[in-house]
């Protein structure tokens, strides 16, 4: 199901940082991790848990030197949006259950559960990078932290890499090499954290599935 999404993701937009995010390749084994490694993963989760909405830009990079932007928007627990900006048509919503994508031109939509893909480790109530995650790699530099993730369901496995800041523990980009050992990066800006948001953002139009006859 997983490859099947990020399929239908490229197919919109070059290998597109969701696709990324979605379909995940494999991994080397995960070492100990350090004192001062499993302090970073303990302030990047009270940082994460103090963040229950954000919105800003993004800019997502292909493996073929494409790029797409667009807006975010968040809200925790499970809520997203990705809003791409033209000429893409894509529009990504998570409602809290499930991840839709839609295709603005074509006005069709695919509906995903949300518990499969990795979004559920950035979208969950209350994060824990260490208890909730296999992490198998941390690497603290003097402005960034990277956290390298195996994440496995019962339809995929693959990694995923999140990159932070070292000072004030902000995502700033993650990344995914899918399984031809290709790597789709997509880097937030301009982030608003704690900030107002719009319910309305993150509705998702079961109707639209059941009249295209799918899900």
């Amino acid at each position: 199901m997983l490859k099947r999404f990020a399929h239908k993701l490229a197919r919109h937009v070059t290998r597109p940082l969701l696709a990324a995010a979605i379909a995940v390749a494999a991994l080397a084994p995960a070492h100990a991790l350090t004192e001062n490694e499993q302090k970073a993963l303990k302030d990047l989760n009270s940082y994460f848990n103090s963040v229950k909405t954000m919105h800003g830009d993004f800019i997502q990079f292909g493996p073929d030197g494409s790029q797409s932007d667009g807006k975010f928007y968040m809200a925790r627990p499970g809520k997203v949006r990705f809003y791409y900006n033209k000429p893409s048509v894509l529009d990504i919503v998570a409602d809290g259950k499930s991840v839709s994508v839609r295709d603005r031109k074509l006005n069709t939509q695919d509906i995903w559960p949300l518990g499969q893909t990795p979004l559920r480790f950035l979208l969950s109530d209350n994060i824990d990078l260490q208890k909730d995650t296999n992490v198998t790699n941390v690497l603290v530099e003097a402005d960034l932290i990277t956290v390298t993730i195996f994440d496995k369901t019962k339809f995929n496995s693959g990694t995923l890499t999140l990159i932070f800041d070292a000072k004030d523990y902000a995502l700033k980009q993650w990344t995914v090499t899918d399984q031809q050992g290709y790597d789709t990066s997509v880097a937030v800006y301009n982030v608003v954290s704690n900030g107002p948001t719009n319910p309305d953002l993150f509705k998702i139009d079961y109707l639209a599935n059941a009249r295209q006859g799918k899900n």
